[in-house]
């Protein structure tokens, strides 16, 4: 999918503040020497970071999201659907809790996903 992939770099190189804090945590495997990637293509969505070794999505929202709670929710069903766990958190709360975010997404990679009811997909967290 050349046109996804295309603006997943288009996203990459303009980045929120939030999210270039982030990464800054997240790159280089600073994290238990896991491979985060940011802005990359699963299941024709882009995700903000994702973590495919521990089947770990991290989506930052800023203030539009709050009128896109539906849209947010069914593409997390999706990404669930696929085996992933969605870690949401809010921008302030990333450049402001920067410690309190990471040891979330910490405690996180180390919880092993819970069995989903009745087949649909990955944990919820």
């Amino acid at each position: 999918m050349p046109g996804i992939r295309q603006f997943a770099r288009t996203l990459r190189n303009s980045s929120t503040d939030a999210e270039r804090r982030l990464w800054r945590h997240l790159r280089n495997r600073q994290l238990l020497g896991l491979r985060f990637r940011r802005q990359h293509p699963i299941v024709g969505f882009i995700a903000d970071f994702a973590c495919v070794e521990a089947r770990l999505v991290i989506e930052l929202d800023g203030g539009q999201h709050a009128d896109a709670r539906e849209y947010d929710l069914r593409r997390t069903e999706i990404l669930e659907g696929a085996g992933y766990r969605v870690l949401r958190f809010w921008n302030h709360d990333v450049l402001l809790k920067t410690d309190d975010v990471l040891a979330e997404i910490f405690r996180q990679v180390l919880t092993p996903p819970q069995p989903s009811p009745a087949g649909r997909g990955g944990g919820r967290s």
